[in-house]
């Protein structure tokens, strides 16, 4: 098994119930009311093993993620595209995993506002995950978290 961070998603492969908590308007500092609500995810290895593809269902959208990491340079990017936000791919968010926690990132605008987003990937468990998304409006030095997914695994 290699050890340069190829196989730290590894994890995600299989089918998820997905717990959400997020900001209603995660493009807006100052809104402070959240909403929680299921889905069901899917993820698969695709590129040999150096990448991987994954669909979040919902009753209000469909959310896809391409992973892919790149050997040479140690990392892994992210992106994420939404039928909430059609035509639109994300920037990617770019890192790797230390000390059992993944953490990547990537500069964007959002709302008009210039944000740095952070995604962080824990596993508590084989059949759990964490991810949490949290945006910064000063560089980095504070964060706020927007999103949360809590993962079981199904099956």
């Amino acid at each position: 098994m290699a050890t340069d961070g190829r196989s730290d998603f590894d994890f995600i492969f299989g089918r998820w119930h997905v717990h959400n908590r997020k900001l209603v308007d995660v493009t807006d500092p100052a809104c402070q009311e959240w909403i929680e609500f299921d889905a069901t995810a899917e993820a698969e290895p695709i590129l040999g093993g150096l990448g991987h593809v994954d669909r979040i269902w919902t009753d209000a959208f469909e959310g896809f993620t391409l992973r892919q990491f790149d050997p040479e340079a140690g990392v892994w990017r992210i992106w994420w595209a939404s039928s909430a936000r059609p035509g639109h791919l994300d920037p990617a968010v770019e890192g790797s995993f230390s000390d059992g926690r993944g953490r990547f990132f990537c500069d964007d605008v959002l709302g008009g506002h210039a944000v740095k987003v952070r995604f962080e990937w824990t596993t508590p468990s084989p059949d759990t995950a964490r991810w949490e998304q949290a945006f910064s409006y000063d560089e980095g030095s504070t964060w706020r978290r927007n999103w949360t997914m809590d993962l079981t695994r199904i099956g």
